[in-house]
């Protein structure tokens, strides 16, 4: 028997964005390896970026300096300043070169829509970025939201994230299932009240899909429906 987070049929549905909707990786290791680059420092592996990606660029950064055993640069704000503006720079001219739409996203999307589901997105990334990324492939249309790593004050995990994207779209917690990759989602969902399932092959910083505490792990964006 499926569990009820895959056989109800949900007023919204919030995304999380990489390692979600599309497969990003190869592009953000690209900017994050030039701004390393930058730094003199030795490029990473993209198995390694993968562990890293959902907490922001700061982020991203800050964990790839702690590898390389450079907390000197870590805890220089105006070195960080800068390696941050260098990888912005890399990836906005390099957002889609190589990053993928995960099978099935698209279809899952128009299907959802069809029913009269709201959709969004609550992802840590910059908004800038977030919807450069999704028109690259066209999907910025099918959402009525965007909360992203620099719309709040509060970033994921913090369910005030949730909590404004299903203000927008005028649902309750109650009425939402939370589609995610992490257990910075999974804790994003259950702390705003959502029912949270996480998609198998995304960026879930080192822990096995099963163990993530979703409601579901699903395979194909298509068990959705």
């Amino acid at each position: 028997m499926q569990p009820e987070a895959l056989t109800r049929r949900y007023g919204a549905y919030l995304f999380d964005l990489d390692g979600t909707l599309i497969d990003t990786a190869r592009d953000i290791q690209g900017a994050l390896n030039a701004a390393l680059a930058s730094a003199g420092l030795s490029a990473v592996d993209e198995s390694l970026t993968r562990h890293w990606v959902g907490h922001g660029s700061r982020v991203l950064i800050e964990q790839a300096l702690r590898f390389h055993q450079r907390p000197d640069l870590a805890a220089d704000e105006a070195a960080m300043e800068r390696l941050r503006d260098l990888f912005i720079d890399h990836y906005t001219a390099h957002i889609a070169d190589t990053s993928v739409v995960y099978p099935g996203v698209e279809e899952t999307l128009v299907e959802l829509e069809a029913r009269g589901a709201r959709l969004g997105v609550v992802t840590n990334k910059y908004a800038g970025l977030s919807l450069q990324v999704l028109d690259a492939f066209g999907l910025r249309r099918y959402f009525g939201v965007f909360v992203c790593g620099d719309t709040l004050p509060q970033r994921k995990p913090d369910p005030a994230t949730a909590l404004h994207a299903l203000s927008v779209l005028g649902r309750t917690p109650s009425e939402a299932l939370f589609v995610g990759d992490s257990a910075t989602d999974v804790a994003t969902a259950r702390a705003a009240g959502c029912a949270v399932v996480c998609v198998r092959e995304g960026y879930n910083h080192g822990i096995a899909p099963e163990d993530l505490g979703a409601d579901a792990v699903i395979d194909s964006f298509l068990d959705l429906l």
